[in-house]
């Protein structure tokens, strides 16, 4: 089987919301998604996403993947999609870094190669633990009594998980944190998410403001030297995020007793094929994951769904469902999350069927 066609979409989602604010001051209405579809010469089609959470959260941005995709193109036309470590490692070869790049390109190959072997991507990835993974809700970034609220709703929906929006400053930060454990019961997990956003005397300044609250401290500064000094002076269950771009820093975090958790988005290391050695990895340290993307609709959300579900659930701490955090909808046969937990489709491939009026006209074509 080849590839003979790749196109390229550009859809705009916007946040049912409103917005989706954290550190920083990046607040977005609606973020840009580049969805791609990969034809082949035996008829069978995969679709693969890819959005960045806009221009300020990585060395990442929408109409670079875009840019990126078009450098690949005659990379990836010609290859077997059935073979996506085969690719990826043409992929970087031909394109050193920009990891995102590729993760559309990627996540499609393996909706094609499930298709072909008639199992859902998660068998292949390793096989389905159980029936679903644990969701975490991520809470935008607001006053203490804001987000306190949202928190409520969320549980009273179901969720168990709360990823609160912090790095704004350490007082502010902890009052959210005060705020939104008051709403929740001994079971509930609530996530301190401060997205580099403070200093390294900042971070250590709101773990001491929070020393004697249930929270978790997630990739409180920009470096990994700042937050592995932060680590040593907390108790607190310790979560790296942005710094996690591949099996390297999960070395040497590990050597380090760097962080508990780590949080692995699949277009941050390159695609399914990166994160499932990352996974696989985590999986034999015994470090624990939220397994995320950066952003996506119903495609991506899908595709964290398999990676998560074929992830053992000692080590699976939570996913998220960013589908519904948007307000259009891009596929039909979305994972669902009854119950706090997200459930992978049971059919071939990825499982989804993409609204083509939604999606629109390419805005790129390669054959």
């Amino acid at each position: 089987m080849h590839v003979t066609g790749i196109r390229v979409y550009q859809v705009d989602l916007p946040i049912a919301e409103g917005s989706y604010d954290w550190a920083g001051g990046n607040s977005y209405e609606a973020f840009d998604s580049t969805i791609v579809r990969l034809d082949t010469d035996e008829g069978v089609v995969g679709w693969g996403e890819l959005s960045t959470l806009g221009t300020a959260y990585l060395p990442a941005f929408p109409r670079g993947a875009r840019a990126g995709i078009e450098e690949l193109a005659d990379t990836v036309l010609g290859a077997d999609p059935t073979q996506p470590a085969v690719l990826a490692e043409r992929m970087d070869r031909r394109l050193r870094g920009h990891p995102y790049v590729k993760s559309a390109i990627d996540m499609a190959c393996w909706d094609i190669a499930g298709k072909v072997a008639g199992s859902p991507v998660a068998e292949l990835l390793g096989g389905r633990f159980g029936d679903g993974a644990p969701l975490y809700r991520a809470i935008s970034q607001g006053t203490p009594d804001e987000m306190a609220r949202r928190v409520a709703h969320y549980r009273d929906e179901g969720y168990g998980k709360f990823q609160l929006k912090v790095g704004e400053g350490p007082v502010i930060d902890a009052e959210r944190v005060r705020a939104a454990r008051a709403e929740l019961d001994d079971e509930h997990v609530l996530d301190a998410d401060c997205n580099t956003g403070l200093t390294r005397h900042e971070a250590v300044r709101l773990v001491e403001l929070v020393d004697d609250v249930d929270v978790y401290i997630e990739q409180p500064c920009p470096t990994y030297e700042e937050c592995r000094a932060v680590r040593k002076r907390t108790d607190h269950p310790f979560v790296l995020d942005e710094i996690i771009d591949g099996v390297q820093p999960v070395i040497r975090g590990h050597q380090d007793d760097a962080m508990d958790l780590i949080n692995l988005k699949i277009s941050k290391v390159g695609g399914l094929t990166r994160a499932r050695t990352v996974r696989d990895l985590c999986s034999e340290l015994g470090i624990a994951m939220i397994v995320e993307d950066t952003w996506g609709s119903e495609i991506a959300t899908t595709a964290i769904a398999h990676l998560a579900v074929s992830t053992p659930p000692d080590v699976c701490f939570a996913a998220t469902d960013f589908h519904n955090y948007n307000d259009v909808t891009t596929a039909d046969g979305a994972p669902t999350g009854d119950d706090g937990t997200l459930v992978a489709p049971t059919d071939p491939g990825l499982g989804v069927e993409p609204r083509e009026d939604v999606l629109g006209e390419p805005v790129a074509t390669y054959t």
